[in-house]
């Protein structure tokens, strides 16, 4: 059973940081590709990071590149977004998503992710 539940956000000023985790119980230890989302008010949902979890392959939205680092701990089942130099655009709500991948592919953040979890929020103030 595929189970993901995010924590870690806050509210923060511009310039700071935030580390948002999501505990991913019955995925990192398979093969799959586990991103980051993001949706802020009247805006559409956003990709931000994707990594697998076997092949290691990382992708992230140019939005966040050189700011953002998404990494994992399988031995605790978590996947981190790692949040650097925020800024006020990159307020939202971040969503955990997974979805099952063959061990060489390249994870896709365009491709449908079955699996979601309940969010949680980040306010970065200018």
């Amino acid at each position: 059973q595929v189970q993901l539940v995010e924590s870690g956000g806050g509210s923060v000023q511009a310039g700071g940081s935030l580390k948002l985790s999501c505990a991913a119980s019955g995925v990192t230890g398979r093969s799959s590709c586990v991103a980051w989302f993001r949706q802020a008010p009247g805006k559409e949902r956003e990709g931000v990071a994707v990594k697998h979890t076997r092949n290691e392959g990382t992708t992230y939205a140019d939005s966040v590149k050189d700011r953002f680092t998404i990494s994992q701990d399988k031995a605790k089942n978590t996947v981190f977004l790692q949040m650097n130099r925020l800024k006020p655009e990159d307020t939202g709500m971040y969503f955990c998503a997974a979805r099952w991948s063959t061990i060489t592919a390249r994870c896709d953040l365009r491709a449908d992710f079955p699996y979601w979890g309940q969010g949680t929020q980040v306010a970065v103030s200018s």
